[in-house]
């Protein structure tokens, strides 16, 4: 077995191995899993050399503590916490040489969720179906990192880092902005164009599974005008569930791969990484798919009477929809 490299001093909130998660085992009940925000997995990656699906450390805000019982090559991106070797500073983002002993220490980040550590030849656990994930759902996979833990790592990829210092992702506490492809189940909605009127705030009740979302007073919630009971059927990442609450959900990395309430809209593949950066309180904005390409000449537009806020956003909305539908 491989020598460890790194020890953990003190392994931070939740924090996990991750890589690109495991496809194809679907119709063995076992879903993908992987790095949340992948983006920030892929960077971190780059910037030590590996491949973009090596095996890296996943935390939530920081306050991870790792010391190299070798030489060792490490990236952090993510979350822009504090990140210091030994009492030292140094930079988000880039390249970093420890030698053996030497201490990684990250704070805790004042905007995003999640912080990725980047180990040049990967964290080498033992793979469970193909990948070192760990599933926090099924079980399945290493287990979360403790204090004490020994992490071995791969050996060194042929290629150097591709740069030494990249311009990451901006990571801010600002309203995040997602597109959605509607379906398959917006028609047992009233409303559906009401999922992209106003904003939405992220509850506390998030995890690697998904994201519980909640409504501003005098926004309009998602109501149903079918009340059957839908049969299971398949989730895929990114789905918006929606519960009789009226709360969504939107479905991350551990998701479940079946679920019996229905999905409204579909997060985009590429914007689930800025989701898996929300944190509790910040805003959400859905917007449909391809809206920003439906041009609009909004000083023809006209109202009868007092329509709300509210009103004219569902109907701006709707018309875009409606636009891009068009043949």
């Amino acid at each position: 077995m491989t020598a460890p490299v790194l020890r953990v001093v003190a392994p931070g909130p939740n924090a996990t191995i991750q890589d690109l998660g495991r496809p194809g085992w679907f119709s063995a009940g076992v879903g993908v899993a992987g790095a949340a925000d992948t983006v920030s997995l892929r960077l971190a990656n780059r910037l030590v050399g590996n491949d973009d699906g090596a095996a890296g450390i996943e935390c939530v805000l920081g306050g991870l503590h790792l010391q190299a019982l070798a030489p060792v090559t490490l990236a952090v991106t993510g979350a822009p916490a504090p990140v210091a070797v030994d009492a030292a500073p140094v930079a988000h983002s880039t390249v970093l040489h420890l030698r053996a002993g030497q201490h990684l220490r990250l704070g805790l980040a004042q905007a995003g969720l999640r912080v990725y550590v980047g180990v040049r030849g990967g964290v080498a656990v033992e793979p469970v179906l193909g990948s070192r994930s760990r599933d926090t759902l099924a079980g399945l996979g290493p287990e979360p990192l403790q204090a004490g833990s020994e992490l071995p790592v791969g050996p060194p990829p042929m290629t150097g880092s591709r740069t030494n210092v990249v311009s990451a992702r901006p990571i801010t506490t600002d309203a995040l902005t997602v597109r959605v492809a509607m379906g398959p189940r917006d028609d047992w909605f009233s409303r559906p164009a009401d999922l992209f009127v106003d904003h939405w705030v992220v509850s506390d009740r998030l995890d690697r599974v998904g994201v519980r979302l909640d409504r501003p007073a005098g926004a309009p919630h998602l109501a149903r005008v079918n009340h059957d009971e839908l049969p299971t059927e398949g989730m895929p990442l990114g789905a918006i569930q929606v519960p009789p609450s009226g709360e969504p959900v939107v479905f991350l990395a551990d998701h479940p791969i079946t679920g019996g309430y229905p999905v409204i809209g579909v997060v985009l593949a590429q914007d689930i990484p800025i989701l898996a950066q929300a944190r509790p309180g910040q805003h959400v904005v859905f917007r449909p798919q391809g809206a920003s390409q439906i041009p609009i000449n909004f000083s023809t537009l006209r109202f009868r009477g007092n329509p709300s806020p509210g009103d004219i956003a569902a109907i701006l909305v709707a018309l875009a929809l409606a636009i891009r539908m068009r043949p």
